[in-house]
């Protein structure tokens, strides 16, 4: 938990409450107290609130499926090249139709574009209001 070990964290509890002192020490681990608390509390109504709107309990979520370090990109491209293939007639059925469907639906030429030039030593246009 944020990089500190053991004996560092019982260390800093000990500057903590010599810097409290005693007569504090009661209100802070109160206060500390109700922060837990409200941490819980606020952590129960966010699950509860995820579960009424989207329908699915986080206790049932299988958790390992999401968990990125199962993806091997190697595994990934093997099983893809090793995946069968279909069969030459059937790809070759299939790019007669894209060529047929191709042609019949040829898509209308892109419209001319023109670029006007100004004339040498011809300003260009301002407008104020734009600026």
């Amino acid at each position: 938990m944020f990089g500190i070990n053991g004996p560092e964290f019982i260390l800093l509890l000990v500057i903590g409450i010599l810097v409290i002192g005693p007569q504090r020490l009661p209100e802070y681990t109160q206060k500390l107290t109700n922060i837990v608390k409200e941490l819980r509390r606020m952590a129960t109504g966010a699950r509860e609130q995820l579960k009424e709107e989207t329908g699915v309990d986080l206790n049932e979520v299988d958790w390992r499926k999401y968990d990125p370090r199962q993806y091997d990109p190697r595994k990934i491209i093997r099983e893809a090249l090793l995946e069968e293939s279909p069969a030459p007639a059937t790809v070759a059925a299939g790019a007669a139709a894209t060529s047929s469907a191709a042609a019949a639906q040829t898509p209308p030429p892109a419209p001319e574009r023109r670029i006007e030039r100004l004339e040498a030593g011809e300003r260009a246009p301002f407008d104020t209001e734009a600026t």
